[in-house]
């Protein structure tokens, strides 16, 4: 039987006890018909429970604005924070904790995803590249989103807080905020999608100041050791790229997140599905500068984070796709189980098939 004897080590997140380092990672599945966790949604979590340390929910948005996608789930009504009590039961029976990944999409969506009412908004007006799928016509082009007014950037930190207790009152245990991946804190924090000249942007620090005020505010409601984020330099996802002084303004942001006591940093490198390599320095750079809790996480297997958790790369280590099809991965890395591959056509498909159907090891 394999040895990890540091990913399967207890940790000490905050005042919540992980039984090892093994996190299932934020990944969207489009499951939430209606917008709202369903009883899918809860087997799915849960029997991915048994044998993780902490898992970290789908992008959830927390407002109607931040309903980029199709099916993807909200946390801003009573059924939402219903639907998502089943799923922290679930997950808290096997024994596992779970953070909610709180997502607005902000330009990355189209009207005909969101409900009535609701609108894509950015920093500034400036369209993302390609296509977003729509249910009702297919795909669309990403349209130009509305610059957001000094009042609705407030009321958009408003909701990330608002969103933050109603997971602690759905019985989530935290919330990691996602600024990453060119969703709505990404895209304050780049100028390529941030072209303000107002205290939201023009400089590095006027462009990190979303982030960070998101980041206080919700530490401030729901306290520090429940609150992660997730950030990706060098991230080329959804239109977004490096930019001059990139190293800079993310050291500085991972600084000030530090100041804050968050729980943990969460970073991003999808080299191992092509996108641009992250340097080594930059994370060894945002390591330090936070102080605190990294999750690593990009194109891991058991062995990979053994090494690199042994090494004090991190603290944490996230898997993504291989928990797609293997409900039992933990499991299967004590076992050296061989393992599922996953099936892409059923990634963001509505229903069972590809996502409460893969087979347990023998």
């Amino acid at each position: 039987m394999p040895s990890y004897p540091h990913l399967f080590s207890p940790f000490e997140l905050g005042d919540l006890t992980l039984q090892n380092r093994v996190v299932m990672a934020p990944m969207t599945r489009s499951r939430a018909v209606g917008n709202v966790p369903n009883d899918l949604m809860a087997e799915y979590y849960g029997a991915r429970a048994a044998g993780a340390g902490l898992l970290i929910t789908e992008g959830t948005a927390p407002s109607p604005n931040g309903l980029g996608y199709p099916r993807i789930p909200g946390l801003f009504s009573p059924a939402q924070i219903e639907g998502w009590r089943k799923v922290a039961e679930a997950v808290h029976d096997g024994d596992a904790r779970i953070f909610a990944q709180i997502m607005h999409t902000g330009r990355i969506g189209h009207p005909l995803n969101l409900p009535e009412g609701g609108k894509v908004v950015a920093p500034s007006a400036i369209a993302a590249p390609g296509e977003m799928y729509t249910d009702a016509e297919g795909a669309k082009a990403h349209p130009v989103p509305h610059a957001m007014t000094e009042a609705e950037i407030h009321q958009a930190i408003d909701e990330f807080v608002s969103a933050s207790r109603n997971a602690l009152a759905a019985g989530l245990d935290g919330v990691e905020l996602h600024g990453a991946n060119g969703y709505l804190i990404d895209q304050f924090i780049n100028p390529i999608t941030n072209q303000r000249t107002d205290g939201w942007g023009g400089t590095p620090e006027a462009r990190n100041r979303f982030a960070i005020e998101v980041a206080r505010r919700t530490v401030e409601a729901i306290g520090a050791q429940r609150v992660g984020i997730r950030l990706s330099p060098y991230g080329a996802f959804n239109g977004l790229g490096a930019f001059e002084g990139i190293d800079e303004q993310f050291v500085a942001l991972a600084r000030e997140l530090g100041a804050l006591g968050l729980a943990y940093l969460h970073v991003v490198d999808h080299s191992a599905m092509g996108a641009p390599e992250v340097p080594e320095s930059i994370k060894t750079a945002m390591r330090d500068a936070f102080g605190g809790t990294v999750v690593l996480s990009g194109g891991y297997d058991a062995d990979r984070a053994e090494v690199d958790l042994a090494a004090g790369k991190g603290e944490l280590v996230a898997f993504g796709r291989p928990y797609i099809s293997n409900p039992d991965l933990p499991q299967r890395f004590l076992k050296g189980a061989d393992l599922n591959a996953p099936n892409p056509d059923t990634f963001y498909t509505p229903g069972a098939t590809g996502y409460t159907d893969y087979p347990r090891a023998a």
